[in-house]
């Protein structure tokens, strides 16, 4: 049986990223890369908007807002350098009320603290840049950037198996047994030893976490984001991407539209609790998902405390009127023909027993393991800064052990 130094559990961008990262840095070290599909980005990195975020709404001093801010720029540089497609546009965040002007406001000084360049414009310069959209002003981020995540993980993946890495790809890990000299991870039938393991295991992180009998206080708790597309003659409708300003009490950022890196638009996501974590059909119901969720004391804190908001987007999500008023706040233009099927994604939000929702980052670790607990947007933008700090942390007990 092989033994590998290190392995990676999870075929995203912050997992191949991660053991990309670790092959860089340790030529002649074994690193071994597990995802239980046949192809990767399959889930969370390949169902998003593809934007490349500058990091104006995360809390000056988190995680979040340093590893955005060196993630976007290492992002860029990672798709100038590989010929990947990309384009900074720039995004406009567009109040169309008092209260959302208020906000916005609070939104540039953050940016202020998080060093993050941006604009004021009033409503005459917003329709002079975006003649298709109206508000009473809005925040220009000239940083942000769009790309195709699914494109870059690919890319990584080429770069880590051209350094010799190896992959194992099409079963699920279905058990993780740590042992003083190693680590054992069984897919099925099959064994994988390490000496050290990351897992990196998005919409299953905490699944991953309790098969080490590791003491967490969270669940995964999937929201689904439903997309549209514009059809081709709105190709051209903005030139930025256009988002609403959000709601400081919910981590959503809301119904956006973006100009993709293949020409089209899309209109997205809104954020209803879902009932499978992988479940990006018409239709999707799982028992274990489910059950899991409602037996779960967060679960309940959860609805009680957003039961209004949750409402709403259930209704918006099953009444396209109402999804597309959404749009309509900022850009009237748009009417019910103009929303096309689009692929939905998943979102993983780790909440804790008492409801909470953890906003950063987060992490946990055994002696031999280090564990990707919550990873939520903008995980893919910081995906390269996410793999130096594992890999930093990786070293620090990797170096001890025999």
């Amino acid at each position: 049986m092989t033994q590998f130094d290190f392995t990676l559990i999870g075929g995203g961008i912050v997992g191949v990223a991660t053991a990309l990262t670790l092959k860089q840095r340790y030529p002649d070290l074994t690193v071994a890369l597990i995802e239980k599909e046949t192809s990767f980005a399959s889930h969370q990195t390949g169902h998003n908007s593809g934007v490349i975020h500058a990091g104006v709404y995360y809390q000056p001093g988190s995680l979040k807002a340093k590893f955005c801010k060196r993630g976007a720029a290492l992002t860029l540089s990672f798709c100038r350098e590989h010929h990947l497609p990309w384009k900074q546009c720039g995004k406009l965040l567009v109040a169309t009320d008092s209260l959302e002007f208020d906000r916005m406001k609070d939104l540039e000084k953050r940016c202020v603290l998080n060093q993050i360049k941006t604009h004021r414009i009033d409503e005459t310069e917003l329709r002079q840049l975006e003649p298709n959209i109206t508000g009473l002003g809005a925040l220009q981020v000239p940083g942000t950037a769009i790309t195709d995540y699914t494109r870059i993980t690919r890319k990584m993946v080429d770069l880590f198996l051209a350094a010799k890495g190896v992959v194992k790809t099409g079963s699920p890990v279905t058990s993780i047994k740590e042992q003083s000299d190693k680590i054992i991870i069984y897919r099925g039938q099959k064994q994988v030893h390490t000496r050290y393991l990351i897992v990196c295991g998005g919409l299953q992180a905490d699944r991953l976490a309790r098969m080490m009998n590791i003491d967490i206080d969270f669940m995964i708790m999937p929201f689904r984001g439903e997309y549209y597309q514009l059809p081709k003659h709105h190709s051209n409708i903005v030139s930025r991407l256009i988002y609403p300003i959000p709601d400081p009490d919910l981590p959503f950022l809301g119904v956006h539209l973006t100009p993709m890196v293949n020409g089209s638009v899309t209109v997205g996501p809104n954020a209803v609790l879902g009932w499978k974590r992988e479940g990006y059909h018409n239709f999707n119901l799982s028992i274990k998902d489910t059950a899991q969720m409602v037996y779960s004391p967060g679960f309940w804190h959860v609805i009680r405390q957003n039961i209004i908001s949750g409402i709403k987007e259930l209704v918006d999500s099953n009444y396209k009127p109402g999804y597309l008023k959404r749009i309509q706040k900022y850009c009237p233009l748009l009417t019910l023909n103009d929303l096309k099927p689009y692929p939905a994604g998943i979102r993983a939000q780790a909440v804790k027993k008492d409801g909470s929702l953890v906003h950063d980052f987060l992490f946990a670790q055994t002696q031999r393991s280090l564990h990707v607990c919550n990873a939520p947007s903008p995980a893919a933008t910081s995906a390269i800064p996410i793999s130096e700090y594992l890999c930093d942390k990786a070293e620090d007990k990797f170096k001890h052990m025999g």
